[in-house]
């Protein structure tokens, strides 16, 4: 199931793209944020409800309208990575990357022989159920496939440099709020970590995806470098909510 130009294709080609994240269940809610001219949907199933029905349907919704999706897959969960390749998702985002082995552990899982070993199945929606043939899908797949891992720790941030230099990986998103966690968030350590980052992701040619709640949120990020911006939809529909009181 690759749609004419794959969102892969656009980011390598320069073009700065938008998403949209969902944790809520709803296919509706997706099937509105794909028709209102997103580039992609990022399914949160590590917060979000992780049920694989329901994936399947919202992969399903946004594709009707032509955008495709990425899913944030629980940390460790090989499942539910191979789940969501075969029901089509465009890439797949891991949590809580400590670690170059932990990076290539997720490059294993979300990609084909001969940079990953990812389980094949050609009788899947990804593959069209077998319309086309093996060498096709995975040829596709090796053009469309985009791989995000999560640095989420100050261990991460030291070692994001090895991370986003393991051959398969993509790009990045950094857990701020896992990052804060680990201190305090006006900690002057979270802001070094987040440069750290971000200085390593150039240095290694990464993809940057930043998290934001507004637009100015996502104006700043494009402005740092963010190649990719993906607004969280809960944040935004509680702004709106309090604004309409």
């Amino acid at each position: 199931m690759i749609l004419n130009k794959s969102l892969r294709q656009k980011i390598k080609n320069g073009q700065q793209v938008t998403g949209v994240l969902i944790r809520i269940p709803n296919e509706e809610l997706v099937e509105i944020a794909a028709c209102s001219g997103f580039d992609f949907i990022l399914i949160d199933g590590e917060h979000g409800a992780n049920d694989a029905v329901a994936l399947r349907q919202h992969i399903a919704s946004a594709a009707i309208f032509g955008v495709e999706t990425l899913v944030r897959v629980g940390a460790g969960d090989q499942s539910s990575v191979l789940r969501a390749t075969d029901a089509g998702a465009a890439g797949i985002v891991i949590p809580h990357v400590d670690s170059a082995e932990e990076a290539e552990q997720a490059v294993q899982w979300s990609k084909y022989r001969p940079t990953g070993n990812r389980g094949f199945a050609l009788y899947s929606r990804a593959a069209s159920y077998g319309k086309i043939s093996a060498a096709e899908h995975i040829r596709q797949t090796a053009e469309s496939m985009l791989l995000f891992v999560m640095l989420e720790s100050p261990t991460a941030a030291s070692r994001s440099a090895e991370i986003l230099g393991v051959n398969g990986v993509d790009g990045f998103m950094i857990g701020t709020s896992d990052l804060g966690a680990s201190t305090e968030p006006s900690d002057p350590s979270v802001s070094e970590s987040v440069q750290t980052i971000h200085n390593n992701g150039l240095s290694t040619d990464a993809l940057r995806m930043d998290i934001v709640n507004n637009f100015e949120q996502a104006k700043n990020s494009r402005e740092n470098g963010a190649n990719v911006v993906v607004y969280n939809t809960t944040a935004v529909l509680m702004d709106l909510f309090n604004k309409l009181k």
